[in-house]
């Protein structure tokens, strides 16, 4: 008798299909798009934020309208008038396919001139208005 047993099975080829790499690769991309994603909401002018003590969720893919302390207005990052704003904000709304707005403001920036650019915006078709702020640090 022989001690070598061998299973017939041995022989077959494995058909299934290994799924570790193929996760990897997905979850490689995963953090690609929220790192890009993120990224693609700045707005490329240097603003003071405001800070609070609690946020909302942010909307999807809002225009981010941005109004630093001596009253420069940009529109996804491009800087525009105050006489511009309605029709850059006209034609972003529409091609970003929304109706949220996030106004980034410098705390110094004049109040007055906010109201101005939400007032715009809702005239040039926004609904749902946010404003950015830092989160404040808890006390210890």
């Amino acid at each position: 008798m022989s001690m070598n047993n061998k299973n017939s099975d041995d022989d077959d080829i494995v058909s299934e299909i290994n799924m570790t790499p193929l996760i990897d690769i997905m979850l490689v991309l995963l953090i690609i798009f929220m790192v890009s994603s993120s990224a693609a909401i700045e707005s490329g002018l240097d603003v003071n934020l405001p800070e609070v003590s609690a946020v909302s969720d942010k909307a999807d893919g809002p225009l981010v309208i941005s109004l630093t302390k001596d009253g420069a207005i940009s529109v996804q990052g491009e800087k525009v008038t105050i006489e511009g704003l309605k029709d850059k904000v006209t034609a972003e709304l529409s091609k970003l396919k929304t109706d949220s707005v996030i106004l980034e403001g410098d705390g110094e920036s004049s109040l007055v001139s906010a109201m101005e650019i939400m007032d715009t915006a809702r005239l040039a078709g926004a609904k749902n208005f946010s404003i950015a702020a830092k989160l404040k640090a808890p006390k210890s």
